[in-house]
């Protein structure tokens, strides 16, 4: 399947393995960046063509039908400056380094139109306003802690996104996980959508190819501490392979599961692990080529002091076992 986009026109063909999907279910598979309820929308506007005809969004598919999807252009938004406090691990003229805590959401979005991190770019830096996104090329979750970059120039954006692209702008992530993986390892499983629930991803053999190696640096009795390095950076990634495997992140509201508690666990690891209510994941360690002098820069920051004191526990936990 090749999914051609010609400025704000995106042609695909519905894979055979839609087949009998009503139309809307089909689209949603198909155009995962969007919602259905978007594709819904746009379905009634007339801006989706099969085979050269304007469908209804109950029609049934056959798997093979060529779309045109006609995407409205977005009317620009002002962004609002915010006096939110950053923690900036570095800067320059051409890049800035960011340290996000948990709680803080990256970019403005529904139910959520200010008081992100880009509003607080924005505060810091005016000139981030004359830059798509105020300049950030990748996101975070709003509860995963750690590293993120931002570009302070057209040419450093484009240049860093050319990085993503081409994995050579390295994530290294921290993540506490339930059970206990014999060794590390690589899982090489597409993502995509939940078509049962669209806030979720899920392992999809129609999703987007997803890659993430994974070492274990400490062993507990029933949990471990991994490293993950992203060679793709596909939504809730980490968090959607690691249920994957059996071994969700602790604290994961969405992918976590019930908690489990190792037997006879103590008061303190009972607390720590029952109270941790955050996946336990941190963006450690980001390596970049400087989009300006081309050399090869690294930072790393410890993980914030709840995943530290989490860790802690479960070390004694284990050394008393």
């Amino acid at each position: 399947m090749v999914t051609v986009e010609l400025k704000n026109i995106v042609k695909s063909e519905i894979p055979q393995s839609c087949q009998g999907m009503r139309l809307d279910k089909a689209l949603a598979v198909l155009f995962p960046q969007y919602s259905r309820s978007t594709l819904q929308k746009w379905l009634k506007q007339g801006l989706v063509v099969i085979d050269d005809e304007l469908p209804a969004q109950r029609d049934q598919v056959q798997g093979g039908e060529m779309v045109e999807l006609v995407v409205p252009e977005i009317e620009p938004v002002a962004w609002l400056a915010q006096p939110i406090k950053l923690n900036i691990v570095y800067e320059d003229q051409q890049i800035l380094v960011v340290n996000k805590p948990a709680g803080l959401i990256v970019h403005p979005g529904a139910g959520n139109p200010d008081g992100t991190l880009l509003n607080g770019l924005l505060n810091y830096d005016a000139h981030l306003s004359e830059l798509p996104r105020a300049g950030i090329v990748h996101r975070l979750d709003k509860d995963t802690t750690g590293l993120m970059i931002v570009a302070r120039t057209e040419s450093a954006r484009l240049k860093l996104i050319r990085q993503l692209a081409q994995h050579t702008l390295q994530r290294t992530y921290a993540a506490v996980v339930q059970g206990v993986p014999v060794a590390g390892g690589m899982i090489n499983a597409c993502i995509g959508r939940d078509p049962h629930d669209r806030r979720r991803m899920t392992i999809s053999s129609t999703g987007k190819p997803a890659l993430t190696h994974y070492r274990v640096e400490r062993r507990f009795r029933q949990h471990a501490l991994l490293r993950c390095a992203l060679a793709t950076g596909r939504t809730h990634q980490i968090r959607v392979h690691m249920k994957h495997i059996g071994h969700p992140v602790v604290g994961d509201p969405v992918y976590g599961g019930r908690k489990r508690l190792p037997a006879n666990a103590g008061d303190a690891l009972r607390s720590a692990l029952l109270g941790f209510s955050r996946q336990a994941l941190h963006a450690a360690k980001l390596a970049i080529t400087h989009p300006a002098s081309g050399a090869r820069l690294e930072w790393s920051v410890p993980m914030p002091i709840d995943m530290q004191t989490l860790v802690k526990v479960l070390q004694q936990d284990a050394a008393s076992g």
